[in-house]
C-alpha cells in the first residue's frame, strides 16, 4: 500500500473548467477571440471521437496536436527523443504540460477525479475510459495504481508527473515515488522529461487563477516550451539510486 499511498498524478489538462469562460468573453481582444474560438472549436470536434474511439489515447494525442495549434504553443526540442520507454515521466509546470507531451505520442494518463464531473468533458472522459484520481483519498490512490499498473502489464505506454503538482520550474517538487516504484518493479523502460519555458506566462500553479493565464497564453503571439529528453533508463541496479537518477533528470540544472 505504501506505493499506493504516494501515488503521483496528473493535474492536467483537461481541467478547462466551465466559469472560465465567461471572463474570457469579456476580455474584447481579436487575438484572445479568435484564439478561444479556434481551441472551442476543435475540442467540440473531436471530444465525441473520444467515447467512441476503440484507442482514446489517440484522439487525445490529435486533440493535444489541435489545442497547441491553436493556442500557438511551440515546442522546441533540446535533443530526440529516445525510443522505446513505455513509461514518460516528466516535471510539472502548467495544465499544458499533458498535451505537450501527448501531442509527441498516443498514450494514457490520469485526470483529477473532479474532471469526471464536467459538463460534456467529464461525460466524454468516462465514456473513453480515462483513469482519474482522487490524490486526497488513499482508497482512490490504490485503485488508480491497480488500473495504472494493469495497463503497463498490457505494455501500453503512459505518461507520469511523479510531483503531483505544478511549479514554476526553478525547482522539482517532492517526487511521489509509487509510480515509480511499481514501474520499476514490473521492468519498465522510463524515459524522463524535463519541461522549461521562456515565457513567464506558462507555467500556471494551482494557487492561480485560470482565466487570466488562458488570457495571456490567448494573447500571446507565440508559447514556446523546450522539451529536454533524459536518457532512456532501465529498471536495474539499486531502486533508491534508480529513483535519485530519475529526480536528477527532472530537476533543473543547478546555476
Amino acid at each position: 500500500m505504501r506505493e499506493a499511498e504516494s501515488l503521483s498524478t496528473a493535474s492536467w489538462a483537461l481541467d478547462a473548467r466551465p466559469e472560465i469562460a465567461s471572463p474570457l468573453l469579456h476580455a474584447w481582444h481579436p487575438r484572445t477571440l479568435l484564439t478561444w474560438a479556434d481551441a472551442l472549436s476543435s475540442t467540440a470536434y473531436i471530444l465525441p471521437r473520444l467515447g467512441r474511439a476503440e484507442e482514446p489515447s489517440r484522439v487525445l494525442n490529435r486533440w493535444s496536436r489541435n489545442l497547441l495549434r491553436a493556442l500557438r504553443v511551440k515546442v522546441e526540442f533540446a535533443a530526440p527523443i529516445p525510443e522505446g520507454a513505455q513509461l514518460w515521466v516528466s516535471n510539472h509546470l502548467s495544465w499544458l504540460d499533458a498535451p505537450v507531451l501527448l501531442a509527441q505520442r498516443p498514450m494514457g494518463t490520469l485526470a483529477k477525479a473532479e474532471v469526471a464531473r464536467y459538463p460534456l468533458l467529464g461525460l466524454h472522459a468516462r465514456r473513453a475510459g480515462l483513469r482519474f484520481v482522487n490524490r486526497e483519498d488513499p482508497a482512490s490512490r490504490a485503485v488508480a495504481l491497480l488500473e495504472v499498473t494493469r495497463h503497463w502489464r498490457e505494455g501500453a505506454p503512459f505518461l507520469l508527473f511523479p510531483e503531483g503538482t505544478t511549479t514554476r520550474g526553478g525547482r522539482l517538487a517532492p517526487i511521489y515515488e509509487g509510480g515509480l516504484r511499481a514501474a520499476f518493479r514490473l521492468g519498465l523502460s522510463v524515459l524522463p522529461m524535463r519541461l522549461e519555458s521562456p515565457d513567464a506566462h506558462y507555467p500556471w500553479t494551482g494557487d492561480e487563477s485560470l482565466p487570466p493565464h488562458i488570457q495571456m497564453l490567448c494573447r500571446s503571439k507565440e508559447t514556446k516550451v523546450r522539451l529536454h529528453p533524459g536518457p532512456l533508463m532501465q529498471p536495474c541496479g539499486d531502486e533508491e539510486a534508480w529513483l535519485q537518477e530519475v529526480r536528477t533528470h527532472l530537476a533543473p540544472p543547478m546555476n
